[in-house]
């Protein structure tokens, strides 16, 4: 494991992550080595000496495959992998190939499928740039050419046999959706960091038995199920956990499973809030949230794993009376009950009208002690 201090801060949950991360992909950590640098090299990413450090590491443990914490130009990754004798994955590649052992739906099989097919197209224009050239002479004419355009032509037809594939259950999951408004049932999508909870929060609520672990994107196939609250029907909805630097291939091949979050009524943002990373994990959800048109969906943080903070279950409301926070536990249930009816409330008080409305302060107004401040 590769990782590099570039300034972004939380150096050590970053490296607990990205284990995390290797482990969820099958591989064995064999070594990390660390570096600190004020910009990425542009040939190498780290510099010829780290280089020299990591190639030695992995001969002293007979590792054969480098993963790097970063995204890794297609030059950068052929560039070291000449150095190192070595395979070399970034983050991008080993995101999704967790995303290919996880998918379990046709759709989901179909939509990492896409991914990775966008994702080796760069390194087959980039990375290939020496079968490129159009200049006459002997050894830069022929096969290598011929080869990249087959390539190419290959993989251009299977993307677009994917993408149609995937528009045409994107227009059913529309239609299913329109279905559900016609009949003013009103829609919840669990959102959050991955393996905040969601899954067990999801099968508490709904006594649903969703494929619940202790890893990273233990979820990647959407699950609904209709839940009754004091308020009425709803359906909830379990959907794919985000991270920090999702890659944009992944982002825009599960378009069609994250509309299903952006046509959402409400959204409950899990948070782990027995991690110290959680304000740059919350701030990771809300930008991929903002990506994929989602920003303006109403939405209650839902701080989860309150037994291993040893927190009171609480509620917070905001300056216009709606619910803010539920501090809950989903693994012991405690706080399920507030959660509940919170539900209740925003599917009693729902206007398809978007315009907020916050004529005056609620008094009802609680100001909850964060309790985690100091952690």
């Amino acid at each position: 494991m590769v990782q590099l201090d570039l300034g972004q801060g939380a150096f050590d949950e970053r490296l607990s992550e990205f284990r995390l991360l290797v482990s969820s992909a099958g591989a064995s950590v064999e070594a990390v080595v660390r570096g600190r640098r004020v910009a990425p090299d542009p040939a190498l990413f780290v510099g010829r000496g780290k280089v020299d450090e990591i190639a030695e590491t992995m001969r002293a443990h007979g590792a054969d495959l480098a993963i790097f914490n970063h995204a890794l130009s297609p030059a950068q990754q052929r560039n070291l992998e000449k150095l190192l004798e070595r395979r070399v994955v970034d983050r991008s590649a080993l995101i999704l190939d967790i995303f290919a052992l996880r998918a379990r739906s046709h759709e989901g099989k179909l939509q990492v499928e896409l991914a990775q097919l966008s994702h080796l197209a760069t390194r087959l224009v980039r990375g290939w740039t020496h079968l490129e050239r159009q200049k006459g002479g002997i050894g830069l004419r022929g096969p290598g050419e011929k080869q990249l355009e087959t390539d190419r032509r290959l993989l251009g037809r299977r993307v677009r046999m994917l993408k149609e594939r995937l528009a045409q259950l994107e227009r059913q999951r529309r239609t299913r959706r329109r279905q559900r408004n016609r009949r003013d049932v009103f829609s919840v999508s669990l959102v959050g960091y991955t393996n905040t909870g969601k899954s067990t929060l999801f099968n508490t609520l709904t006594k649903a038995d969703a494929y619940a672990a202790d890893q990273l994107f233990a979820t990647l196939d959407t699950t609904s199920r209709r839940i009754f609250v004091a308020g009425g029907n709803v359906v909830l909805s379990d959907t794919v956990g985000f991270i920090r630097d999702l890659p944009h291939a992944l982002v825009a091949a599960f378009h069609a499973t994250l509309e299903e979050t952006a046509g959402a009524d409400l959204l409950l943002h899990v948070v782990d809030s027995a991690s110290d990373d959680r304000e740059a994990q919350i701030a990771a959800v809300d930008a991929v949230l903002d990506e994929i048109g989602a920003a303006d969906v109403p939405r209650i943080q839902v701080w989860n794993k309150i037994d291993l903070t040893r927190a009171a279950p609480a509620v917070a409301w905001d300056d216009c009376g709606r619910v803010e926070r539920v501090f809950l536990s989903a693994r012991t249930g405690e706080g399920l009950d507030l959660l509940r009816t919170a539900l209740a409330e925003a599917a009693e008080s729902f206007d398809p009208d978007p315009e907020p409305r916050c004529p005056h302060p609620d008094p009802r107004r609680q100001c909850v002690e964060d309790a985690f401040q100091d952690q």
